[in-house]
């Protein structure tokens, strides 16, 4: 994916789900070291309460649904909770007002478990609530895996002759 090109391929979704996989089991690791200092109370709560907030409200809503399309602000919810700047941002004042401690590992944990054993990131508006395969997104696959290489964008030149700086030999 690129700034032009706002999709992955499965080999690039897989990678990204690859590198979640590494800061959950490095955060993991971090929290099971020191599980005899982790307080358990704030550990499930701080786990428990991204999704009682921002996932299972829209899942009921979706579930329920007989179209399938719910309010935005269910996404927004989702969007907001399982974003690592919001976390990042509740783990700040987390240590400030109560200071640092192992139990706060379990945010990243449940962010990173997310992205990386389940392959939830943030919700478009576009798409359903619950992974359900667009049919738009469906052709576009199909299409981009029939497709050659080379882009069309970019052309080689006659002869496949170019320069040091990427232009065709003589310009």
């Amino acid at each position: 994916m690129d700034g032009k090109n706002l999709f992955e391929t499965q080999t690039t979704y897989r990678l990204i789900r690859l590198e979640y996989g590494l800061g959950l089991v490095i955060a993991a690791a971090f929290f099971f070291a020191n599980i005899g200092e982790v307080r358990w109370i704030p550990a499930i709560a701080l786990f428990v309460y991204i999704d009682l907030i921002g996932y299972i409200p829209g899942a009921i809503a979706y579930h329920r649904s007989t179209t399938k399309r719910i309010h935005r602000g269910y996404y927004v919810a989702y969007n907001v909770m399982h974003s690592l700047a919001t976390q990042t941002l509740v783990v700040l004042a987390w240590i400030w007002l109560w200071g640092p401690e192992w139990a706060l590992l379990v945010i990243p944990i449940h962010l990173f478990g997310d992205r990386a054993l389940f392959g939830n990131f943030l919700k478009p508006f576009a798409l359903d609530f619950e992974p359900v395969a667009h049919p738009a997104y469906s052709r576009f696959t199909d299409q981009f895996a029939a497709t050659p290489a080379t882009p069309a964008t970019h052309p080689e030149p006659a002869g496949g002759v170019t320069t040091a700086a990427g232009q065709p030999q003589g310009s």
